[in-house]
């Protein structure tokens, strides 16, 4: 796991080091340049730069900017490819000749051997560029579900890439502006769609796409989608039972490849748990695993369910060296670091994400996560809320919209106590159930609505915003998948969306943030490729979600760990608006503070932060957004610390 960084413009030598100090946090074994010769009527240079995190062949021969024998072809490289072995024999079956151990090697002789149509044979997560000094051509590749980050931008004669968008910004090549349509989907979603970020001009690159710079245009690819066309549905449950578990056992034992010491999370769910008991297979040693708890005050308000006691059970029965902490951070003074660190306002999983990562990182260089289960296996509660909902189809458009919104207004969603968590899904299920089945499942994943959105934004910025359709990009993936069954849509949806952008991203930057490398085996493309053709019958079952996965399971694991109720992994929030950061709130969403900005509007934010504070609505999550635009504003529009 590192960090890249790299442009083409006429003098990058000067810039670069500014980029690599930026993400210096990525990787601190290492740090290398490479700077090409002058080409073209414009005299340009193509740059690449690299931070390196040691994990396979930690010797010096690892080096980046990694070059080939004749200085044709060099690459850096943020990731692992876990099948370098077998690649590496392939490639000198056909002659190639290898000087390291690393995996870095392997995929630049794979690059040169097969082009971009090496990718097809890669199994691992990865962000990539390679320079080709002969063609004068730029390639950068992300990996099939966007476990790595790598951004871009191109501006007057010049092209920058980073694995961060600060790196971007220190080159100074591009200025640092709010873009309207990634604003307007951070608020919608709580994060901007990809391809868009916060930032104005400067561009995710897709997950499963690679990007071409020549004589100054780029062009971008897709070289792998998701393909869920094809459901097997021959095979009866037990079959597919064994062949889950036999494959997850496959990737977890390929994903456990490292040279540093190597770990995994523990959430006590069944996603971390047989992730845990399948390592405890392959190893005579007992497996570092790392918890994290909320404290029984601050779970008051919030849905969380305390994951410690089930993490304890697991730690009883599997051969674990067990560490838990409970959350207690300095939340205020904590904020600000992990907004620089995102690039973005944070969410709420971004805290613990941080903080176990501090705590792994004490002794482990590597961890293992369950992240990806859901969107592979179809674990969310809203997939079946979604079938709850379709229920209410049988009730006339005239009667279900009028009706559910009825219940929405009659139902408080911020009270304290044991009603907390219905009343607030009730409200929320409420909202979205009386449309129809895209807009329903996108409401369920909304945060600001239009309506609310009209409430809260300034009269300028409603003008900027109020014609752009946040849901642009997810609509475009249900037309793909449009004849898909509806829960292999929502998944695939979700997979092209809220997977990558979220989740991945946000687990990505709040472990590297710590210096430290995670894995996903659900994610694994050997994982991904079955999964897509289990029977999305045998994903969610009835109301029973991730149904197959916990059957294979149940061949490592107690049914109750198993079949447990499932808990998100995120702070509370709740709580904390009510307590260490109230004053926070009162200071940088105050009224004055509100209309110097001129985002939003300073009397509809307040009465949101009334009605949450009565508990008449439950808006902490748009709150806390609010709260971390602030401080992204001050950190890179105003270019000052908070």
């Amino acid at each position: 796991m590192c960090g890249i960084a790299g442009m083409i413009s006429h003098d990058p030598a000067s810039l670069i080091g500014n980029a690599l100090f930026a993400i210096e946090h990525r990787g601190r074994d290492d740090e290398g340049v490479s700077v090409s010769t002058a080409f073209g009527p414009n005299h340009l240079k193509a740059c690449l730069g690299h931070r390196r995190l040691s994990i396979i062949d930690t010797s010096a021969a690892g080096h980046q900017p990694m070059f080939t024998e004749d200085g044709r072809f060099s690459i850096v490289l943020n990731g692992e490819i876990y099948n370098y072995r077998a690649l590496k024999r392939e490639l000198e079956s056909k002659g190639q000749v290898f000087t390291t151990g690393s995996d870095t090697e392997v995929l630049l002789k794979s690059f040169r051997e097969w082009g971009p149509a090496c990718l097809d044979k890669l199994n691992g997560m990865f962000a990539f560029a390679i320079w080709d000094e002969s063609e004068k051509t730029l390639t950068l590749v992300r990996d099939r579900s966007g476990i790595k980050p790598l951004c871009y931008a191109q501006t007057d004669g010049s092209f920058v890439f980073a694995s961060e968008i600060k790196a971007i910004l220190a080159t100074g090549l591009i200025k640092a502006e709010i873009d309207p349509i990634g604003f307007d989907q951070f608020l919608t979603f709580l994060w901007p769609a990809p391809p868009h970020t916060l930032f104005k001009d400067i561009w995710q690159l897709l997950p499963g796409h690679y990007l071409i710079w020549k004589n100054g245009t780029v062009t971008t690819h897709e070289w792998w989608d998701l393909d869920l066309t094809v459901e097997e549905s021959k095979a009866d449950e037990n079959v597919w039972r064994d062949r889950v578990i036999e494959t997850l056992d496959r990737v977890v034992d390929l994903e456990m490849v490292a040279d540093v010491p190597l770990g995994a999370f523990l959430s006590g769910g069944v996603d971390s748990s047989v992730i845990v008991a399948l390592m405890a297979k392959h190893t005579d040693k007992k497996v570092s695993t790392y918890t994290t708890g909320i404290s029984s005050e601050d779970l008051k308000y919030d849905i969380i369910p305390d994951d410690v006691e089930w993490s304890r059970r697991v730690a009883s029965i599997l051969p674990v060296d067990y560490h838990e902490t409970i959350l207690a951070p300095d939340v205020a003074d904590l904020l600000p670091k992990l907004v620089w660190h995102q690039d973005a306002p944070v969410i709420d999983m971004a805290i613990p994400s941080y903080l176990i990562s501090q705590q792994a990182r004490e002794t482990q260089t590597v961890m293992l996560s369950g992240m990806g289960g859901d969107e592979v296996f179809g674990g969310y509660p809203r997939q079946v809320a979604m079938k709850i909902a379709g229920f209410t189809d049988l009730i006339p458009s005239a009667v279900r919209r009028p009706l559910m919104k009825t219940v929405d207004l009659a139902l408080y969603g911020g009270v304290r106590g044991r009603l907390t968590s219905p009343l607030r899904n009730a409200k929320k299920f409420a909202r979205s159930a009386a449309m129809d089945f895209e807009d329903r499942y996108l409401g369920f994943g909304t945060y600001f609505t239009r309506q609310m959105k009209e409430s809260v934004l300034s009269e300028d910025w409603r003008k900027q915003t109020g014609t752009f359709d946040p849901y642009r990009y997810h609509r475009e993936y249900f037309k793909r998948c449009r004849n898909l069954s509806p829960v292999n849509r929502m998944l695939y949806v979700d997979f092209k969306t809220f997977m990558p952008a979220l989740n991945l991203d946000t687990t990505d930057r709040s472990s590297m943030a710590a210096n430290l490398e995670v894995r996903v085996p659900f994610l694994n493309n050997e994982l991904v490729e079955l999964s897509a053709r289990i029977p999305s019958s045998l994903k969610i079952k009835g109301l029973k979600r991730k149904y197959i996965l916990k059957r294979a399971t149940e061949k490592l694991l107690p049914k109750d760990i198993v079949w447990r109720k499932k808990a998100g992994f995120g702070a509370p929030v709740r709580s904390w608006l009510r307590g260490p950061l109230a004053p926070m709130v009162d200071d940088l969403l105050s009224v004055g503070r509100i209309k110097q900005r001129g985002y939003f509007d300073a009397i509809g934010v307040e009465k949101m932060i009334e009605s949450n504070r009565s508990g008449r609505e439950d808006y902490s999550l748009q709150i806390f957004a609010l709260l971390t635009f602030e401080i992204w504003v001050q950190q890179f529009l105003d270019r000052r610390d908070v």
